[in-house]
């Protein structure tokens, strides 16, 4: 129970730095638009425009990391992964973890510390355009974005052994998929009726139950 506890915990964790972060993606869509605008209608277009969205995006995709890792949504080459048995999935993931994803973390967390303090140091601004913005705060999201990767990564080592020891995958937190949307959609639809309703919630849950059984779901029915 302690062990589940910590992996439902790094679990939260990656999912909350997942979930702020994506609020980027309004702010970015923001800027663009208005960028767009000034750009092209008003003939005013900003110099350090393509540095701000530039750590924006950079800043989304490395705090997005571990969120990615604990939903299992990294890509893979899964067509011999997929059906592979549950302790043999667990025997590979764990040998990847520790030849390549622990020393590859710990040399991301060194390097960007370093990286960014120098940053700090020299006030380091941008070069793209005159005038740049500011690029120390956008330089420390890298250890950051390395130490919370990291600790997720320390939770699906624990998996692993997990896994090794009774054959089954141990649960993790689930964020909403799109067969939630769907359901969500349909319940508030007043133009359904309930038998459509019904029948489309079902079909829709085939088509995701059959999804997971092709990319090889790691239950413990295949062991």
């Amino acid at each position: 129970m302690k062990i589940q506890s910590f992996l439902l915990t790094a679990d939260h964790i990656s999912t909350w730095a997942g979930k702020a972060a994506a609020w980027l993606v309004m702010i970015l869509m923001m800027v663009v638009c208005v960028e767009v605008f000034k750009r092209y209608i008003m003939n005013m277009p900003t110099a350090w425009i393509f540095d701000i969205t530039n750590m924006l995006y950079g800043t989304l995709f490395m705090m997005c990391g571990a969120y990615t890792l604990a939903q299992d949504a990294h890509v893979r080459g899964d067509f011999l992964y997929g059906s592979m048995k549950p302790r043999t999935q667990a025997t590979l993931d764990l040998i990847l973890y520790i030849l390549f994803f622990l020393p590859g973390m710990m040399a991301l967390i060194y390097a960007g510390y370093d990286y960014a303090s120098i940053s700090w140091h020299i006030n380091e601004h941008s070069n793209v355009s005159s005038n740049g913005p500011a690029v120390y705060p956008f330089k420390t999201i890298i250890p950051i974005a390395g130490v919370l990767v990291l600790i997720q990564g320390i939770a699906e080592i624990m998996r692993c052994i997990v896994c090794l020891k009774t054959g089954v995958w141990p649960d993790r937190l689930k964020d909403a998929e799109e067969i939630d949307v769907i359901e969500q959609q349909l319940a508030g639809s007043t133009l359904v009726d309930d038998e459509s309703r019904k029948r489309a919630i079902e079909g829709a849950h085939e088509i995701d139950e059959a999804a997971h059984q092709r990319i090889g779901s790691r239950g413990a029915e295949r062991e």
